[in-house]
């Protein structure tokens, strides 16, 4: 077996781990973007916790059609690159969608988010999705407010009787 096809197995390998591995997937068609722009998106992407990577097409489709991901054939063109998320689903979103306004040559292709598609305008809208830790602080938000009401109306009864004993004081 040649060098050259092991090299090629174990980046498929690669690419089904990290496939497997991550809670979203964006794939970003970066023709026409410099080195330094480049350079700014990948240190972006490892700010926010998330991988970019460019690998040859036919191995991600090789891979993706391994992990039983199949129909992509016809989005798999062009100079594409991958970005992986494996801590917030949200994440690879907003800084590819923060990229496109940086990088009018770029745009979002397609993403996978828990091994399902979504197309260019699904990622979009993923971006717009607040962070996980926002959404539970809503949640919470909620759930304590009927509580925090209740104790509201019970404690006003007893602050409107020392108001009126107070205002009786004073007036005597």
């Amino acid at each position: 077996m040649s060098a050259n096809l092991e090299k090629k197995k174990q980046i498929v390998e690669e690419i089904k781990d990290k496939a497997q591995r991550a809670k979203s997937i964006v794939f970003i068609d970066y023709s026409g973007m410099n080195v330094a722009n480049d350079t700014k998106l990948r240190r972006e992407f490892r700010k926010n916790n998330c991988e970019y990577k460019v690998y040859k097409n036919r191995l991600v489709l090789r891979a993706f059609n391994e992990l039983g991901l199949e129909g992509y054939e016809e989005r798999l063109q062009h100079t594409l690159a991958v970005a992986f998320s494996y801590d917030d689903e949200v994440a690879v979103a907003k800084v590819a969608k923060n990229a496109l306004a940086d990088n009018p040559t770029i745009s979002i292709k397609f993403g996978l988010v828990d091994k399902q598609f979504i197309d260019e305008d699904g990622v979009k809208a993923l971006a717009e999705l607040p962070s996980r830790e926002v959404l539970v602080a809503k949640l919470l938000g909620m759930l304590n407010a009927p509580a925090t009401q209740l104790c509201q109306v019970l404690s006003a009864n007893g602050r409107n009787l020392v108001c009126a004993l107070d205002a009786i004081a004073k007036k005597n």
